[in-house]
């Protein structure tokens, strides 16, 4: 079992995008020869969670990491939330702050993000890291027979939290530190790593003004472009490091399946849940490390 340390979060600061205040950490040194490494969280997450990698990784590298509009420490403006724009604020950042292509490591909702802007703005992305990546497929072929009740059910929730009052009582909920740390212990296969100070981080952006309309407009936002179509897009070189032990996802099918659409990638699978960066930071850092000293090979 790892064993966990405290980590405390390296002290940021705020760039303004479109009149938003967007929170980010930036630690280590600019190296002439290694990009930049840009880390985004995954949806209800921040910057706190890549504390861990923050520390480790800024030995070698120049390390940023940012908060997503809606997320965090960042603004919470009553926004149509979507990848395009999470694309359009990482690629501006990039441009604007960090001032040159960086290598973008992505989480969850982070990883689709990730996935959107090196797709999507290749003038921003040396690279690629995916990390329990999120985000929806196009059905192949019709292989996949659809599920009438499943569907069903899925319109009625869809239509469900369109309503303002279902949306804030389901955030209510959830937003609870009781619950909070149920879905974590869910979600993370060593169950130490599921400490105070991690439902902490998850609970406090809860609490800031907006938080229940961001929460409300993600769900209710039309998905973005397809993986698949991302993936045929993408000419930067890709690393993938799948957490076996999640529950939300079948790491192995969706392994292959971004094989499929993009052969030319490196990936591991490792013993964790949905969050291998926070629950082994060791191991993923090392990965991270050896892959970009390599030359992404």
């Amino acid at each position: 079992m790892q064993v966990v340390s405290t980590v405390a979060p390296v002290p940021g600061q705020y760039w303004q995008w479109r009149q938003q205040p967007i929170y980010y950490v930036r630690a280590g040194k600019q190296h002439l020869q290694r990009p930049p490494l840009l880390l985004i969280h995954g949806f209800g997450a921040s910057t706190d969670h890549w504390r861990k990698n923050i520390a480790g990784l800024s030995q070698t590298f120049e390390v940023w990491a940012i908060d997503l509009l809606g997320f965090g420490r960042s603004a919470k403006p009553d926004w149509q939330y979507s990848g395009n724009l999470w694309r359009d604020q990482l690629h501006d950042f990039i441009e604007q702050v960090i001032g040159q292509p960086a290598v973008l490591a992505g989480n969850s909702l982070g990883g689709y993000a990730a996935l959107c802007v090196a797709a999507q703005r290749p003038q921003s992305a040396a690279g690629i890291v995916l990390i329990n990546s999120a985000g929806p497929f196009t059905d192949i072929q019709g292989t996949t027979r659809p599920d009438p009740v499943r569907e069903v059910m899925g319109k009625f929730v869809q239509t469900l939290f369109r309503q303002d009052w279902a949306s804030f009582l389901l955030f209510q909920y959830i937003r609870q530190k009781s619950v909070i740390r149920r879905t974590l212990e869910q979600v993370y296969l060593d169950q130490s790593a599921v400490t105070e100070q991690l439902v902490e981080d998850v609970y406090r952006p809860s609490c800031d003004p907006g938080a229940a309309r961001v929460f409300a407009s993600v769900f209710r936002t039309p998905q973005g472009d397809k993986v698949d179509v991302l993936l045929k897009q993408l000419n930067c070189p890709l690393l993938m490091l799948w957490g076996e032990a999640d529950p939300w996802i079948n790491a192995r099918e969706r392994g292959a399946r971004f094989r499929r659409y993009h052969p030319n990638l490196t990936e591991y699978y490792l013993r964790a849940g949905h969050c291998p960066h926070d629950e082994i930071p060791d191991q993923v850092n090392q990965l991270i490390q050896d892959w970009i000293l390599t030359g992404f090979c």
